[in-house]
């Protein structure tokens, strides 16, 4: 598994986090608004999130 340390990630129950360390192993992710307009982090989330 690669580690692309430019993508920090602390949800180890993603299928994509590199374990030992808190990043992410995919090249770039997806980051998705709930709403037609985000205001703040809550209204955003990684679209690339996959259950382990």
């Amino acid at each position: 598994m690669n580690i692309n340390k430019s993508i920090g990630c602390t949800v180890d129950e993603c299928k994509y986090h590199a374990k030992k360390d808190s990043y992410c192993s995919l090249n770039q992710i997806q980051v998705i608004k709930h709403h037609s307009k985000a205001t703040n982090p809550e209204g955003t989330d990684c679209g690339s999130f996959e259950v382990q």
